[in-house]
């Protein structure tokens, strides 16, 4: 079971003119709580929180952290070490064939610093990072395309 708890408190704005303020928090089952938002590009500020998350920047950091947590694994199993993994993830919203906007396309763009010279040839890479993207779970639920564009160290 995967629990999350999301809480919206209104703050006495206009609600019916639809003037209130979208930000909310996230609470995950280990207490952690996180300030969310409707995004700035969405929804104008004052009513966002620029500096929370957003759902489509949440998805995003989703798809990129289930990735690099089973390529950390598999790695791992394969005896390769990595000291550090970095990935600037990017979504691409568009419309789908009703008109309505979804996240059509992300762009995960890892970039892997091995923690001894034994690094993985540019095919074991390639396939490590197939093998993550057909494990992680949430890439298995949706139905955005997902890119995986390994970059270089020093990039």
């Amino acid at each position: 079971m995967i629990n999350a708890t999301v809480r919206w408190t209104s703050q006495g704005e206009d609600f019916a003119k639809n003037r209130y303020s979208r930000a909310h928090t996230w609470t995950f089952d280990g207490g952690v709580e996180v300030a969310a938002s409707s995004s700035p590009d969405i929804v104008p500020v004052p009513m966002s929180d620029a500096s929370a998350i957003d759902p489509e920047e949440a998805f995003v950091a989703s798809l990129s952290s289930c990735h690099m947590l089973w390529f950390l694994s598999i790695a791992a199993k394969s005896g390769f070490e990595v000291q550090e993994y970095r990935d600037e993830a990017i979504g691409e919203i568009r419309k789908n064939d009703a008109g309505k906007l979804f996240i059509a396309l992300v762009t995960l763009r890892p970039q892997v610093t091995w923690a001894t010279d034994r690094e993985p040839t540019d095919d074991e890479l390639c396939q490590m990072h197939h093998q993550a993207h057909e494990e992680c779970f949430i890439a298995n639920s949706v139905k955005t395309e997902i890119r995986i564009d390994p970059q270089k160290v020093g990039n």
